[in-house]
Order: C-alpha cells, then structure tokens, then sequence
C-alpha cells in the first residue's frame, strides 16, 4: 500500500526521510547493538543523541545562549499550569489574547493561580482573526502577556506580536514552531507539543529565558518547576527519550532543506495553491481572511453539511485523509506542516476541482 496524503493536525505527517531513517535504525542506533528505544537515558550513547538535538534546535532557530531548552513531557496543556506556576510570582497578574480553543485553556488554567485579563477575544466571529490590541489596555505589572502564536482549530495567526515591553511575551507554538523564523530574543517563553511539526506526540519542548527560572511559588510540584529540569539537563527523570530522537531527525531534515528560510517559502507557497483556489471556488469557502490566514491549518466549508460530509468520505477514498474539521468547527481542515510536500497540496485541490464539479 502507497503512502496516503495525511492532512491531520496533529499528531500529523513527518518527512518520510526521516521516516526511513528511524526504520533503519528501529533496531540498532549505529553500532550501539539496541533500539533508542531500549537505551538508558543516562547512557553515554543517548547523552550524544539529547546533546546534538538540542544544539540543533538552538542553531536552526538562533536560540540565544541566555535561553534554556527544555524537553518535557505532559504535553503544552501541562505548561498551562506550569507557566503561571513559574511566572505568577510578583503581582499574580497576567494579560490573556483568547484568538481560539487553547488559548482560553491556558487562560482558564491560569486562573487557578492568579489574576487574569483578556486584553482582547476574536469568540464573536467563531476565531476566524486576530483581534486588534490597545496597548494601553496591557497591565503594566502582568507577570506574563500570553498568545497562542498559530490558531490550529480556527486557521489563524498572529503576524504582528504586541508590544510588552518589560512584560515577558509566552507564547504557545505548538502549530508553527519550526514553519519559519521567529526572533526567539522576543519572547520570555516559547512552549510546543512536539506532535505537529517536529515528531511524535509525548514530547514538549520549552524555550525560557534564564531569568524566568527559579521562582516558582511556594505551591508548586517538583516535577512542574522549570529549574528542575533546567538544572538537571532534562533529566531530572526519564525524559521522552525517542521523541527527542525523532526530533533530531527532523531538526536534521529541516536543516538539510535550507532551514527556516526554506521552509517558510515553500509553507507559503503551499498555503497560496490552497488558499488561491479556496477564494475562486464555487462551492468551497475559506473561513479565515487576510493577513492572520494560518500556513500551517487551512479550514473550509460548503456550508452544507452533507456535502461537507461527501468530501470527507470521498477524499479519504482517494488517499487524502484526516480532512474532517474540529468537532467544535465542523466543515473541513487541511494542515499542511513542512512535511506535507507541495505536491500533496496541489493534488488535493485537483481533487477539489474535480468534486465541485461533480457536485
């Protein structure tokens, strides 16, 4: 059986190079006589192989030295309650942007431990943009300013950050780390479920400026404090430890494409074959426009149900699946992180071209 094109948002595809590699590799890493799997995380061997993954994260997206990588686990919902643990620390402030479905966990979870606002809410048109931000509605003493960058349900984004000034900026990644450049010196904390566009599902990773570190409230378990993970290298237990070996690969394969500069040009080339034939179609409507169009997850609709639920079927059919939308959302969602190729987006709206003229 030939490989499907797999539109999920997550866990989603990986590069089949990368693929390739793991197989070959299932069941002895070199000349190591074992899988990663079967590896002690204490081992000189997977020392080697934590050590050149993150050196790799750092170089492909210039991760100043004042910065510490973290590799976790629990998923970015954890760090809905890790991060106000950690940074709820001076005056129990933080300011919220609710522009989707996680972005309100982390705001909820957050209220379980200090005082939150919502500067602004794009809920009144279903999450479909990104609110306009009025600077002067920032708490000047917020503890933490939180964003949720890539809107992974909802197909929107942030383009333009807001101006925290000495406020650190948190944001969540998990759909668009690694999908282009981002100044990482402008965020106090960048957090990402690994499942999307870097490996497996069971890793997290988290980029936090040194200073963030080491004043966790009272309250607090160990395992959900960042300095004990940033003490002890990610190995205060065991971490996920073939999760960060697939992370190795990939970073490996986006490096070898050029980096985030490659794979930001190819994102928008791909999301421009999609959204182009969206804006002409007859039949299917993207529900997100302008600047804040997500690269990484496109949905659209009909706007008839059964018709929504023909394409679904019929496009599994044809070997393009997991284009079922959000059970909050319905409709459709294509996500076309790096490694879906050009050609699966180009063959999906052949595809599209075909059903609406059929139907």
């Amino acid at each position: 059986m030939s490989r499907v094109y797999n539109f999920s948002a997550g866990p989603a595809v990986l590069p089949e190079e990368v693929l390739n590699i793991a197989a070959n590799e299932l069941t002895e890493y070199k000349t190591t006589g074992q899988s990663v799997m079967e590896m002690s995380h204490r081992s000189k061997e997977y020392g080697a192989i934590i050590s050149e993954c993150e050196g790799l994260l750092r170089e492909v997206m210039s991760i100043p030295d004042n910065y510490k990588v973290l590799f976790l686990q629990g998923g970015a919902s954890s760090q809905f309650a890790m991060i106000p643990l950690n940074l709820m620390n001076k005056s129990k402030k933080a300011d919220f942007v609710i522009t989707g479905q996680w972005a309100k966990k982390a705001y909820q979870e957050a209220q379980r431990y200090g005082e939150c606002k919502v500067i602004a809410s794009s809920a009144d048109k279903t999450f479909s943009y990104i609110p306009q931000l009025d600077e002067t509605s920032f708490t000047k003493d917020a503890d933490y300013f939180h964003i949720c960058m890539n809107n992974t349900i909802y197909g929107s984004r942030f383009v333009d950050l807001p101006e925290t000034g000495s406020v650190p900026l948190v944001a969540d990644m998990s759909s668009c780390i690694l999908s282009e450049p981002y100044d990482v010196s402008k965020f106090g904390i960048i957090y990402a479920g690994a499942q999307k566009n870097m490996g497996p599902a069971g890793l997290t990773v988290v980029i936090i400026r040194e200073d963030l570190i080491g004043n966790a409230q009272d309250i607090t378990p160990t395992m959900f404090n960042y300095k004990t993970h940033a003490e002890n290298d990610s190995m205060y237990n065991t971490p996920p430890t073939y999760g960060i070996y697939i992370l190795k690969l990939v970073l490996e394969w986006v490096k070898n494409k050029g980096g985030l500069e490659a794979m930001k040009a190819i994102n928008e080339k791909k999301a421009a074959i999609l959204y182009d034939f969206l804006d002409s179609s007859k039949m299917f409507n993207a529900t997100v426009f302008g600047k804040d169009r997500s690269l990484m997850n496109v949905p659209f609709v009909t706007g008839n149900e059964e018709l929504d639920s023909k394409f679904v079927t019929q496009a599994k059919a044809a070997g393009f699946i997991n284009l079922k939308g959000h059970r909050s959302v319905g409709g459709m969602r294509a996500s076309i992180y790096n490694a879906m190729p050009v050609e699966g987006v180009e063959k999906l709206v052949e595809f599209m071209k075909t059903f609406e003229a059929n139907n």
